[in-house]
């Protein structure tokens, strides 16, 4: 048996420096051999903030190297079909980072796709890039892992355990990811991001909400699954002046800067996805449970492990203390411990795992597929004004 797992990372951008963060608090032996990045001076910040043996500006070096047991794909979700068939093709396990894919567009479509594509082409023609990627993972038997940090985040983890300890029902949900936009220059463009702020974010507690709902199944011993999506979009950032906008980062093309999506399942509950660009101070990821016999509320971020009041920013050049937040002076709830209260050294451990002893992981395919298909019958119910139904 391996006495550890040797990695090959695609991508330096941030998905790689969260992953990193994992690698390095992972108490299973772990070998970054190869970081591929098309940019040369990325890949040596990765060698020297990470530990990376090497680098290179070839993805088929990855897939040609024996020794490489993983191949972790944290490059932009346009590219991540082709990288993870190619990946899985080549005898590589694969970690594939957040969204799992999308509809990017065709030559035949007339841009901006965002506004010129229908959803119900984008809705199908992702089933069946979703059915193409389960028959490759099926076909070559190597594990899929998705990294969804959510799902890995401590409160989360421990929501799941009460729920399953209790045979506890679930009867509402709610989760959010919100914040003042996105750093990334492509994150207005549809063509890019395979959609706005619903796909970027909100993603993230979707898939915590899947997960839990997946929790009670297995504590019930039932199959719950989506039955129906309900959901709005909106450019609301659109109508601002320039003077206006000076504090948000949201500068939708063609994406949505706002999304809320009313999940029903098949049992009769409900679940409540929220995701904006247009939350000023940071961060606001939570998930909330509503059961026949307990509450639960997951709060990510911001929580109040720590609270600063600061009077100026003196030496405060090159500490972090939240996501999106613009200043540090005034009272400021800081991220303490973030890669392991966000789930990111969670699901290093549990992939890590997984290939070393042969196990399934928490983040695995059916939850990625399911989580894509929500999130494109919400661009769809939107479009057309009334609910999708999945089942």
């Amino acid at each position: 048996m391996k006495d550890r797992v040797v990695v090959g990372v695609v991508g330096a951008g941030r998905a790689c420096e969260l992953h990193a963060f994992g690698y390095q608090r992972c108490n299973i032996p772990v070998r970054l051999k190869t970081i591929y990045a098309r940019r040369k001076e990325q890949a040596k910040e990765a060698i020297k903030r990470f530990g990376f043996e090497n680098a290179t500006n070839d993805f088929e070096d990855l897939l040609r190297d024996k020794e490489i047991d993983v191949i972790d794909i944290c490059t932009p979700p346009y590219l991540h079909k082709s990288e993870i068939i190619r990946a899985l093709e080549a005898g590589k396990n694969v970690i594939v980072e957040k969204p799992l894919t999308g509809y990017f567009g065709s030559e035949e479509d007339e841009k901006p796709i965002g506004e010129k594509v229908s959803k119900k082409k984008m809705y199908h023609a992702l089933l069946a890039d979703l059915e193409e990627l389960r028959d490759v993972v099926k076909r070559t038997g190597k594990k899929f892992m998705y990294a969804e940090n959510f799902v890995y985040a401590p409160a989360i983890i421990k929501a799941g355990e009460i729920v399953r300890a209790k045979k506890s029902r679930i009867l509402y949900m709610k989760g959010e990811e919100s914040l003042k936009g996105s750093s990334s220059s492509v994150a207005g463009e549809w063509s890019k991001t395979g959609g706005g702020i619903f796909m970027r974010n909100g993603v993230h507690p979707l898939g915590a909400i899947l997960y839990l709902k997946e929790q009670e199944s297995l504590a019930m011993g039932k199959n719950v699954t989506v039955k129906s999506v309900v959901a709005d979009m909106g450019y609301a950032t659109r109508n601002l002046t320039e003077y206006e906008h000076r504090h948000i980062d949201a500068r939708p093309v063609d994406v949505e800067d706002a999304g809320t999506a009313v999940i029903t399942f098949t049992d009769g509950s409900k679940a409540t996805i929220i995701s904006t660009d247009n939350l000023l101070g940071g961060s606001k990821n939570y998930v909330e449970l509503y059961c026949n016999d307990t509450a639960i509320n997951c709060n990510l971020t911001m929580n109040n492990a720590m609270e600063t009041y600061m009077v100026d920013s003196v030496g405060m050049e090159n500490v972090y203390l939240s996501e999106m937040l613009p200043i540090v002076t005034g009272w400021n709830k800081p991220f303490v411990a973030d890669e392991m209260l966000r789930g990111y050294c969670n699901e290093i451990v549990d992939f890590m795992d997984c290939v070393l002893n042969d196990k399934e992981p928490q983040g695995c395919f059916d939850l990625a597929s399911q989580v894509m298909k929500v999130v494109y019958a919400a661009y769809y119910s939107d479009e057309e004004g009334r609910r999708i139904d999945l089942v």
